[in-house]
């Protein structure tokens, strides 16, 4: 016996040293951890349970029957995050450069399969060349089977990705179907294809930092959802966002205990939406005015800014946030801004987390440039994410309302299910300067002074129609609230929804606009 424990012993530190210490020095040198303390700092201490340690390629082509490592370049296995059961699989690039053969993909295919069994979040830690060439389209099989597991996986359990080195190629589909994308600055890309190719193809020049570095990808494409500075803080993300997350998508999220009070009333929200309805202001100083401890985990900050989105708590209750921002062009809502939080929106709905909308939206962005560029289309796709969603929903409208964007910031109309509005609010078609423009054309040209007459019905209309209380007559709007009551009648308004009920017709699935 005690000669088969050192060849296990032997085996296991074997698998354990990856591609050697000079690789891993030289990982180390490039500002990177290796796999295996990636997985320790996202894991609680001693929970790892690592399988498939041993498996080793298949290949013989190319004179790969003489380099094998055990494990094929990746670790994979599942332990606690907080006290909480993750499944995780961290891409080893000492090992080949962590590029994926057919044993690396069913690998990771294994612990995907055991999650979704199970009901527990899938981690995955990607440093990765890409597909093994010398395993040729084996490798592409492996690519295939995780692909097809993302797909089945989504909607069931939360799945994370962490890009802590390149991704590239058919390997970027991966982290693109799963809920959050974290990309390392500095040391991490996507693309599809390379800077040497596109080089030889159109003749632009550009490096891999430009291409698909993780600044590109958190504020031009939208491609990531959070920026971090080296791994550590790239394991931070992961974990702090997996506390807002339930395990899967039959659970609620998580409740904590929180200090602060339900009834707490904050008077500083009185003067934070200014009188003029043209002057901006942060729609953030009115989100952590409300939310618990004044916290805000924010989602894709740096992408299509004049729209907000993220994670916060209600009474210790979480609450996926949307939010126009009034500080970027507006708060209009644009093609990225529709996109980004009809993303959002699904993935709060498909995991049970309360949507609490705060709107300031005068309309839709205009423009050639929006059009051409599809902004029906794409505007359609947040008006099917919030008609489609059945959480509990309640909407603070602060300032404007205008015309379509008025529907498809979680109006009543579309099945929110609570709508508070400040005395501020202006619910209306259009604003008053254009709405008068066009109702009442003939009666201003043919007043003898049409720019008073005009400043007059403007005045008018404003008393008449810009304001909460025409809505509110209706039942559009359920309760017309003081700013400084945010706080307790949100609390008390998710209080009486908790339990909810919605379903959607029996149907295979929906065609959303894409």
């Amino acid at each position: 016996m005690k000669e088969k424990i050192e060849i296990l012993e032997q085996k296991e530190k074997e698998a354990e040293s990856g591609g050697g210490e000079s690789r891993i020095k030289k990982q180390h040198d490039n500002g990177k951890l290796t796999a295996r303390e990636r997985i320790d700092l996202l894991l609680d201490k001693n929970t790892f349970v690592e399988l498939d340690k041993f498996v080793v390629h298949r290949c013989n082509d190319f004179g790969m029957g003489d380099k094998k490592f055990l494990g094929d370049g990746v670790v994979t296995g599942y332990g606690k995050v907080e006290g909480r059961k993750v499944f995780v699989y961290a891409q080893d690039f000492t090992v080949f450069g962590g590029s994926l053969g057919m044993e690396h993909g069913r690998k990771i295919c294994k612990i995907m399969d055991l999650a979704m069994q199970v009901g527990a979040p899938v981690v995955g830690l990607s440093d990765s060349g890409g597909a093994r060439i010398q395993e040729g389209v084996e490798s592409l099989a492996g690519y295939a089977e995780i692909f097809s597991r993302n797909v089945l996986a989504s909607g069931v359990v939360p799945q994370i990705s962490s890009i802590m080195g390149p991704c590239a190629g058919g390997a970027v589909y991966s982290p693109a179907i799963t809920d959050f994308t974290i990309m390392v600055k500095d040391t991490s890309y996507m693309f599809i294809t390379g800077p040497d190719v596109i080089k030889a193809v159109t003749h632009e020049e550009v490096n891999s930092e430009d291409l698909g570095g993780a600044i590109v990808h958190n504020s031009r494409s939208g491609v990531a959802h959070f920026a971090a500075e080296d791994d550590k803080e790239s394991i931070l993300l992961i974990k702090e966002l997996l506390s807002f997350l339930p395990s899967n998508n039959m659970e609620d999220p998580p409740r904590v205990a929180t200090e602060d009070p339900s009834d707490r009333r904050d008077m500083g929200l009185r003067s934070i939406v200014p009188e003029n309805p043209n002057k901006p202001y942060d729609m953030k100083d009115v989100v952590t005015s409300v939310v618990d401890e004044g916290y805000f985990f924010e989602v894709q900050e740096h992408y299509a800014k004049n729209i907000i989105v993220g994670f916060a708590r209600l009474a210790g209750r979480v609450i996926g946030i949307v939010g126009n921002q009034p500080n970027m062009l507006a708060g209009c809502l644009d093609i990225d801004a529709s996109i980004k939080g009809a993303r959002f929106v699904r993935f709060c709905d498909c995991f049970n987390i309360p949507l609490l909308t705060f709107e300031d939206v005068p309309g839709f962005l205009p423009g050639t440039s929006q059009e051409w560029g599809g902004i029906i289309k794409h505007g359609a796709k947040l008006l099917y994410a919030y008609s489609e969603a059945t959480v509990p929903r309640v909407t603070v409208i602060t300032r404007k309302a205008y015309g379509g964007a008025y529907d498809v910031m979680s109006s009543r109309h579309i099945r929110g299910d609570m709508t508070l509005a400040y005395p501020t609010a202006e619910i209306a078609v259009m604003g008053s300067d254009g709405a008068v423009n066009i109702i009442s054309r003939g009666q201003i040209a043919q007043a003898d002074d049409p720019e008073g007459e005009r400043a007059k019905l403007i005045e008018e209309y404003k008393e008449n129609f810009a304001n909460p209380y025409k809505a509110a007559e209706l039942g559009f709007v359920d309760e017309v609230i003081r700013p400084e009551d945010t706080r307790p009648r949100v609390i008390a308004a998710f209080d009486m929804l908790d339990g909810k009920r919605q379903t959607l017709p029996p149907k295979k699935h929906g065609n959303i606009p894409l």
